[in-house]
């Protein structure tokens, strides 16, 4: 059994669509009302976006693969979180999950890394984070990466507003 990561590209972008859909489904479909989440799927994780994403040389994907089968993934780009501090050039973390039943072993670090080694592959800049204001582990991990606290903002999923914390480093 091995596990390898590599770099998406355009024709992977049926297997993120629905790896999004699912790791997202996996991870916080209890707190939604089943149409907002169907509504939210929709547009995040849909596929015209999801190729929109693999075709904009701004960003970059990475899929986790497990025996040839998807089972984690991480997006980064330019930031687009609402903060007034953002300039061009800051960079963002936009995505980073990993299913379940695959999660540890040092999977979910492995795609962070990398994406943030991408986002800085030209040298140090300002990166970004928008992380659920409940999800205390992500917070603790992505503090001791150095980023902070910056602001927050609420993340519409149908028509619930989560709030969402904003994190910064550099």
């Amino acid at each position: 059994m091995s596990t390898t990561l590599r770099r998406a590209v355009l024709q992977d972008a049926e297997t993120l669509s629905a790896l999004g859909a699912r790791t997202f489904t996996e991870t916080f479909a209890h707190l939604y009302p089943p149409k907002d989440l169907e509504t939210f799927l929709a547009y995040a994780y849909g596929l015209e976006r999801t190729r929109a994403d693999l075709a904009d040389p701004d960003k970059a994907s990475w899929i986790l693969e497990h025996d040839r089968q998807a089972i984690g993934y991480a997006l980064a780009g330019p930031c687009d979180l609402p903060h007034p501090e953002v300039k061009d050039g800051d960079g963002e973390l936009k995505r980073i999950y990993v299913l379940k039943d695959h999660q540890g072993g040092g999977r979910g670090s492995l795609l962070l890394n990398t994406a943030l080694e991408w986002l800085e592959r030209h040298g140090p800049r300002r990166l970004w984070i928008g992380v659920w204001s409940e999800n205390h582990g992500a917070q603790r991990l992505y503090g001791r990466m150095g980023f902070e606290k910056a602001g927050e903002y609420f993340f519409p999923v149908g028509e619930i507003q989560d709030l969402e914390f904003i994190l910064r480093r550099g």
